[in-house]
């Protein structure tokens, strides 16, 4: 039997994994990753939390990490971390209720596709376009993904078991 502490760092590189890999996915696709029109395959992970709501902080962490870097500074770090933070959030908030993994990976992709509202807001402050259109965009290439990539990611929790894995 696993200790308290051994679960816990556990937790913790399994969520170093996640956002490395969320890291490597977004710098590898960097020319899609950023910008009015995104088509970041690492936000495939984000379903991860439908699995398993502790995988969520890897995720935010990530996103934050990226933007900073390699998107567009600080204000996009804080407010795609805020649009994650607010997606996984009711998707780890709804774990327990919901019992129907099909159902909560549609709820998943459609929180972020809504929530892409934030990130055409900040674009729009910046001056980086209309919010309408920046919307239309940014929260159809969220769906394009996340509709594509759930399928994919329930195979791999058939293999991976991801619930198990934290």
């Amino acid at each position: 039997m696993e200790t308290n502490s051994r679960k816990q760092l556990r937790l913790v590189v399994l969520n170093g994994v996640v956002m490395a890999l969320y890291l490597a996915l977004s710098i590898i696709f960097q020319p899609v990753s950023s910008g009015p029109i995104q088509f970041r395959i690492s936000e495939s992970l984000n379903h991860l939390v439908v699995f398993n709501r502790k995988l969520m902080w890897g995720v935010v962490g990530a996103v934050i990490v990226y933007n900073t870097f390699w998107g567009y500074g600080v204000m996009d770090a804080l407010f795609g971390g805020t649009q994650t933070f607010l997606s996984l959030g009711l998707t780890a908030l709804l774990y327990h209720r919901v019992k129907n993994v099909k159902l909560r990976l549609v709820i998943n992709t459609l929180a972020f596709t809504v929530s892409m509202a934030l990130i055409a807001w900040m674009i729009n402050m910046t001056g980086g376009g209309a919010f309408w259109g920046t919307y239309g965009t940014l929260a159809l290439s969220e769906f394009i993904i996340m509709t594509l990539s759930a399928p994919l990611m329930y195979y791999l929790n058939s293999r991976l078991h991801f619930e198990k894995r934290a």
